[in-house]
């Protein structure tokens, strides 16, 4: 993981934590390569996983250790999430990583996993928002003292000005629980409100990434993701896929792109995700 805030405290003592891959003003890069040498050494494999508002620098770090030590066993996965998201999401695949899964599976599952994140927050102003779809409409209104706007960023965009006549999110329809990471914005909608509407199971707080205040364009937020926290579901959800051999490195993986070297699945063998994929689990309770 590229940041420590990054790495939410485990929900039992099986899960692993993360390691920290470090920015390269942090590390000087001999250092850097060196802890990577160690991973590898002790773990075989390493998934990196990083979201896709790390600056550039970093992220040229992490391809420039990859290079240097000419490793097909680092995977590098770039994910399209805000900060909270991709804070659940390395959570997921560190309690995949203990399952039976092979490397490339755990790596891949990070894309079909994140469709199951709700991402979102409450802002005071989305006049800064560049990373969701704004209406000038809802720029101009977020000039108005005291509006507050609930924003999605996946698994599909929406932006709704808070109020008593507005209509809710969309949100999941399979049971979750949802995390909460409250800024510097006094509001207890996302509890009192959003939370009763999607029917969590259960509410836990966290603390907001350090990130999260450029990625949303304000310090003024009440950030959350819904998710699915039961292990046993989200082995069924990844075990339910269909699993196919990258042709370039002989990696299993899921979906159609190889996460360790990014081959493509030849054209005959990309196939679409079988039905009732996107809602396997829904309607399961959690196991034991």
């Amino acid at each position: 993981m590229t940041s420590a805030d990054l790495v939410l405290p485990p929900t039992d003592q099986q899960t692993p934590t993360a390691a920290l891959l470090q920015a390269p003003e942090a590390q000087v890069l001999e250092l850097a390569i060196g802890d990577m040498h160690l991973l590898l050494e002790q773990h075989g494999y390493v998934i990196a996983l990083y979201p896709s508002g790390i600056r550039p620098e970093h992220e040229r770090r992490l391809h420039s250790i990859r290079s240097v030590l000419e490793s097909d066993r680092i995977a590098l996965v770039k994910v399209d999430l805000p900060p909270l998201g991709v804070a659940v999401l390395v959570r997921q695949l560190r309690q995949l990583s203990i399952c039976d899964f092979s490397p490339g599976v755990v790596a891949s599952a990070a894309r079909l996993l994140s469709h199951y994140i709700y991402a979102g927050a409450l802002l005071n102003s989305v006049a800064r928002l560049d990373r969701v779809p704004v209406s000038l409409k809802s720029h101009a209104k977020s000039w108005v003292p005291g509006s507050q706007f609930a924003v999605l960023a996946g698994p599909e965009p929406q932006l709704v000005k808070v109020g008593p006549a507005a209509e809710p999110l969309t949100g999941p329809d399979f049971g979750t629980h949802l995390l909460v990471a409250k800024g510097n914005l006094q509001s207890e909608w996302v509890q009192e409100t959003l939370a009763p509407a999607w029917k969590v199971q259960a509410i836990h707080d966290t603390s907001v990434p350090a990130d999260s205040r450029r990625w949303w364009g304000t310090g003024k937020l009440v950030e959350f993701a819904a998710h699915l926290p039961d292990l046993s579901v989200l082995y069924q959800l990844v075990s339910s896929v269909r699993r196919e051999k990258c042709h370039w490195c002989a990696m299993e993986l899921i979906g159609d792109r190889c996460a360790f070297c990014s081959a493509p699945l030849p054209v005959s063998e990309n196939r679409a995700l079988p039905a009732g994929v996107q809602h396997h689990g829904a309607d399961e309770s959690p196991g034991p």
